[in-house]
């Protein structure tokens, strides 16, 4: 287990679900400033992280990543909108990720840090699993350009400028704090809120489409490998393993000792994606990242943590 001690750090979208979890790993022996707008994020989120005394919470658009006076060591960008309806809203978020990119790239540079970024595996929508870091994209939807356009950036910041940069394509990632990010939270952690309560989770489709389900603790442990990269760096952060939104039900009915059968209706996304799967290789050979958490036991976990 890799461990960061000693430093100023910079968290954007610290208050978030997987930022939060990350912010509470951290503080514990480092000085941390989380950065946020608070879209899908909650002070409720850093309540634990906050006892410590090693957090400081501002809230602001990574934009003004230079103006705050922070001097930090390292930076894990995970402030970006982070879920591809809110694109299809409002597609003017890309450019809001292009320019909150730059401002963090540009912050590195002049204080020469280290930064690790949130990238997704939406990148590999069409792409024929298991899904590679070396695939070249498709276009497919506003959500994947704008985390392609952050991933080139930061590629071209370390050619130019030297900046160490190692980009992390999330697959699905499920797990604590996600109340905050309500409709926008994991199937599986929004399943088990409806499910506790008798309520059948709603299927698109047939319920055989496929997720490489990570549990959030696995995420942490990936972001804190990435900051041994140096140059430019695309690493997959998954499991190597996928399942059925079918067998996913079935494992949360038996983790919750229920019987609730689930609701299927028709597609309503014409490029949806119907499997992700991580080729985890380059993660295990190069950063000596391997995903511990089973799925059975991130159900368990979830429902613990929300019976509590």
């Amino acid at each position: 287990m890799v461990e960061i001690s000693g430093k100023n750090i910079i968290v954007t979208g610290g208050s978030g679900f997987i930022g939060s979890n990350l912010v509470e790993r951290l503080c514990k022996d480092n000085k941390v400033h989380v950065i946020d707008n608070m879209h899908t994020g909650s002070k409720k989120n850093l309540y634990e992280a906050m006892k410590s005394g090693n957090v400081t919470l501002h809230e602001s658009d990574v934009k003004n990543i230079g103006k705050l006076g922070i001097h930090a060591d390292l930076i894990f960008h995970l402030g970006m909108y982070s879920a591809s309806p809110m694109y299809r809203e409002n597609p003017h978020l890309v450019s809001e990720v292009v320019d909150g990119m730059i401002s963090v790239l540009e912050y590195a540079k002049a204080n020469k840090v280290q930064v690790v970024l949130a990238s997704t595996s939406s990148i590999y929508n069409g792409i024929n699993p298991p899904h590679k870091e070396d695939i070249v994209p498709k276009v497919t939807d506003y959500y994947t350009e704008a985390r392609i356009a952050a991933e080139r950036l930061s590629e071209l910041y370390s050619k130019l400028h030297g900046v160490n940069v190692a980009a992390m394509r999330f697959f699905s990632i499920y797990g604590r704090h996600e109340e905050s990010k309500k409709g926008y939270a994991n199937l599986i952690t929004q399943f088990i809120w409806a499910m506790r309560k008798g309520e059948s989770p709603v299927i698109y489709g047939d319920g055989k489409q496929k997720r490489d389900f990570v549990y959030v603790s696995d995420v942490v442990e990936a972001l804190i490998k990435g900051t041994a990269v140096k140059g430019f760096l695309v690493i997959n952060v998954g499991t190597g393993k996928n399942y059925t939104i079918n067998e996913m039900v079935e494992k949360i009915n038996s983790a919750l000792g229920t019987n609730v059968p689930p609701k299927y209706i028709a597609m309503p996304v014409s490029n949806y994606v119907m499997e992700t799967l991580a080729d985890t290789t380059k993660a295990e050979r190069l950063i000596g990242f391997k995903a511990s958490v089973s799925l059975d036991d991130g159900i368990r976990r979830i429902i613990k943590e929300e019976g509590q």
